[in-house]
């Protein structure tokens, strides 16, 4: 048996007991969904965890190649890569258990003080604003890092100029931190990995 199969294995008997006892505990709605997914919790935990297992770095090419296909034939079902992106957020509770991990999230934001055409007459926080550059565009001001962890609550934040790099804010907030953190490519480096 390869390792994408006893993955799998191991994965869905986990589901298998997880899913009764998690929906159990939820507030029922109202509106019900009549028509079954395409693909299982299960599925979703694999592609997750075997992306992790092979050290790509880029999770579109691994969907779109290694899963719709080079394993075509083990995930017969697997929905566009969109479309896998939202589903995958109902596996969340579940891959945190399975994992048993005390998983964070890191991420930062760009807190504008005034418009780019306004940066010199701006007298407000001239000394302390710096101009920086998210993907959204360059801004002039302020960086709001912060860490939620898996029930969505603030952990810990960092405010700090808008030239500062993720990775040296991040470096200041994990000494008080333990567990997992996952974060987006602003905060790729060797020393963190």
């Amino acid at each position: 048996m390869d390792y994408l199969t006893a993955l799998f294995c191991q994965i869905d008997d986990f589901c298998q007991e997880f899913e009764p006892r998690f929906n159990s505990s939820l507030i029922e709605r109202q509106k019900t969904r009549k028509r079954k997914s395409c693909i299982s919790t299960a599925e979703i935990m694999t592609v997750w965890i075997y992306f992790h297992h092979l050290r790509m770095r880029d999770f579109k090419t691994y969907y779109l190649w290694q899963i719709k296909t080079m394993l075509r034939g083990e995930f017969p079902n697997m929905p566009t890569y969109s479309r896998f992106v939202e589903l995958a957020q109902r596996a969340l509770p579940a891959m945190l258990v399975f994992l048993k991990t005390d998983v964070g999230v890191v991420d930062s934001t760009a807190l504008a003080v005034c418009h780019n055409r306004r940066i010199h007459s701006h007298k407000v926080f001239k000394d302390i604003a710096k101009r920086g550059k998210t993907s959204t565009g360059w801004f002039y001001g302020f960086k709001l890092h912060a860490v939620f962890n898996r029930l969505g609550e603030l952990v810990t934040f960092h405010l700090s100029a808008g030239n500062t790099d993720d990775r040296q804010a991040l470096k200041q907030m994990a000494k008080q931190l333990s567990g997992t953190l996952v974060g987006d490519k602003g905060y790729i480096s060797k020393d963190l990995a």
